[in-house]
C-alpha cells in the first residue's frame, strides 16, 4: 500500500477567528482546547507521525542535498549529481560571482544566482522633438502667477449683521 507524504497545512488555533492571532504553529495548551483534544472537524496537531520518511527529509524538493556555500572554494566538495549549492546571503557581490563562475565551469547547480541587489538601469535620454511656433510662443510668455494658498478670502458679512436685518 503505498503511504502518501501529504501534511495538513498546520495552522494555531483561533488564528483564522482573530486578526491578533497570527497563523504561526503554537502549540495548543488550554484545559479544554478542541485543537488540543484532537477534535473532528478542528486543525490537525503536529505530531511526528507527520514527518517525512528519514531518506528524504532535509533535502531540496528536487531530491538533492542542499550546501551553503561562502567562498569558491567550497565548491570543490560538491558532487554535482547529489548536490545543490545555495550561497550564503552574507556573501558580497564579487564574490557571489566567483563563486558562480566556479559553479558554472564544474557543472553545479546554484539554487539562488540571482545578484541581490538589481542593476541600476539608467534612463535612456528621450529625443526632444523640434520646436514648433506654439511651444516657441509659450516659453516666451510670462509665468503665471502663483496662488498663496495661505491667505483666506474675507468675509464681508458678521454673524451679528445677519441676524439684525
Amino acid at each position: 500500500m503505498a503511504r502518501s507524504y501529504r501534511r495538513p497545512h498546520f495552522v494555531r488555533e483561533e488564528s483564522w477567528r482573530y486578526k491578533r492571532v497570527k497563523t504561526t504553529w503554537r502549540s495548543p495548551r488550554g484545559k479544554t482546547s478542541r485543537v488540543r483534544r484532537s477534535k473532528k472537524g478542528w486543525p490537525a496537531v503536529v505530531k511526528i507521525g507527520y514527518s517525512r520518511p528519514r531518506t528524504i527529509r532535509g533535502s531540496h524538493p528536487s531530491g538533492l542535498r542542499e550546501l551553503l556555500v561562502w567562498r569558491p572554494s567550497d565548491l570543490e566538495n560538491l558532487d554535482s549529481k547529489t548536490q545543490v549549492a545555495r550561497i550564503a546571503h552574507t556573501v558580497g557581490e564579487s564574490k557571489r560571482v566567483l563563486i558562480l563562475e566556479e559553479a558554472k565551469k564544474r557543472d553545479i547547480r546554484i539554487l539562488n544566482p540571482r545578484p541581490k541587489k538589481a542593476p541600476e538601469v539608467e534612463a535612456a535620454p528621450t529625443p526632444e522633438a523640434p520646436p514648433t511656433e506654439a511651444t516657441q510662443e509659450a516659453k516666451t510668455e510670462e509665468p503665471a502667477k502663483p496662488v498663496n494658498l495661505e491667505e483666506k478670502p474675507r468675509r464681508t458679512e458678521r454673524k451679528s449683521e445677519k441676524g439684525t436685518e
